[in-house]
């Protein structure tokens, strides 16, 4: 209780409870004391730890305090005691749930339970929420939901404003760890009534996805009647089993949309331009022009995408470093897939947990050799980032898709596979 990320000292604790034990059972002298933090100094004041402390409900104990504390517990004829300092409000959404066997025989925390009703309090808080809930558009229910969502995890993060939490970027970037997931798990069961999984923030990776989601299970009809849309739009119509629906696309020659490229072929263009001068190619020192001339080129013009440097990691939640690590064509493939959801209409995050499938015609390329011999590690990035396996699985994975991802590789003819 309060002591989150301390998970590793339960065994020897608990080990030492049980040696002061047996030794009273023999005679013998033993005063096992289970602490609270003490405030001013050591692991509990300062670092992590101290930060998950703070503002929880066991405040660090003044040093003169628990040393007199300590004095009256080695004369108390008592095996094991538990000295702390505990703020009996902040322990309301442990009792929320009912009595709990660690500390209903203490005084406070039965007043505590008397005057929250136990689990009659959480059902109480579900039924508040659903007050609030009631009457307004179903909009104005998930933005309601997201700002409470907002409002609880940035209180789990240490943040002082609901605005640090940005809606639509992953728990995991804002700094979730397990033990935070746990937290905002419990705050959202104290506030919404709902015995939710530990597992909510992986789930549920953003607040918009999670706003989503408990305004379903809050919803009941409406959570009924978007399973029923979401299964209409899975049947497929026998008279039109496929359908191109969007399409996106990148090609030499400045070819950025389909409408690029029809264009280019409507009017008879040429796609083939001089080097890309935005790579870092030393393109007048390696030019000859002789052919047989080794370790140099003597074209003056290719077939180049021009701006795929321009790739922002931030907006698919990438680091700069992993997206240098990755193969290009995982980068273009994750801006296009953008693009196709947008040209078709569809709000990318409305895909999130469908059977939505991905498959990818790729062929290997050499970028993998180039990062083994940069002089900067990118670790375990190179692996991910060059493997053809991940080149669909990375489009499902940003995108929460759940169907099958599959990628394709048969050399020259991989795109028409």
């Amino acid at each position: 209780v309060g002591a989150a990320g301390q998970a590793a000292y339960a065994a020897a604790n608990a080990y030492l409870d049980a040696l002061a034990q047996q030794r009273r059972a023999q005679g013998l002298a033993a005063t096992a004391v289970a602490w609270g933090p003490w405030a001013e100094g050591g692991m509990a004041a300062t670092g992590r730890a101290g930060e998950r402390l703070r503002g929880g409900s066991l405040p660090p104990m003044a040093p003169s305090l628990a040393v007199d504390a300590l004095r009256w517990a080695v004369g108390h004829d008592e095996a094991a005691l538990v000295v702390a300092d505990i703020d009996w409000s902040g322990m309301a959404s442990m009792m929320s749930a009912g009595p709990s066997p660690l500390v209903s025989d203490i005084p406070e925390a039965r007043e505590l339970l008397a005057a929250t009703g136990g689990a009659a309090a959480q059902q109480g808080a579900g039924h508040d929420l659903r007050q609030q809930l009631a009457g307004r558009s179903d909009e104005e229910q998930r933005l309601l939901l997201l700002d409470l969502i907002r409002t609880h995890a940035a209180s789990a993060l240490g943040h002082f404003s609901a605005e640090s939490v940005e809606p639509g970027r992953a728990f995991r970037d804002l700094g979730f760890d397990s033990l935070t997931a746990i937290e905002l798990r419990n705050r959202l069961d104290l506030a919404t009534g709902l015995r939710l999984p530990a597992t909510l923030v992986f789930d549920y990776p953003t607040a918009e996805v999670l706003a989503d989601h408990l305004w379903g299970e809050l919803g009941g009809v409406h959570a009924e009647a978007a399973t029923s849309a979401v299964a209409h739009r899975a049947r497929p119509d026998e008279d039109d089993p496929i359908a191109i629906v969007a399409m996106s696309c990148r090609f030499p020659g400045g070819v950025e949309t389909p409408q690029d490229l029809w264009r280019l072929l409507a009017e008879g263009g040429d796609a083939i331009a001089g080097f890309p001068g935005d790579r870092g190619w030393d393109v007048e020192g390696m030019y000859h022009p002789d052919p047989e001339h080794p370790g140099t080129f003597y074209a003056r013009e290719g077939g180049f995408l021009y701006g795929a440097p321009q790739f922002d990691p931030t907006f698919f939640g990438i680091s700069p470093r992993e997206a240098l690590a990755m193969d290009p064509q995982q980068r273009l493939l994750l801006e296009t897939s953008w693009e196709a959801f947008e040209n078709a209409g569809v709000k990318p995050a409305s895909l999130r947990g469908t059977r939505t499938g991905v498959f990818v015609g790729t062929n290997g390329q050499d970028y993998s050799m180039l990062m083994l011999d940069g002089t900067e590690d990118f670790g375990g990035h190179v692996g991910t980032g060059s493997a053809a396996s991940v080149v669909s699985g990375r489009i499902s994975y940003t995108f929460g898709l759940e169907g099958p991802a599959m990628t394709v590789d048969t050399a020259c003819s991989s795109s028409l596979v």
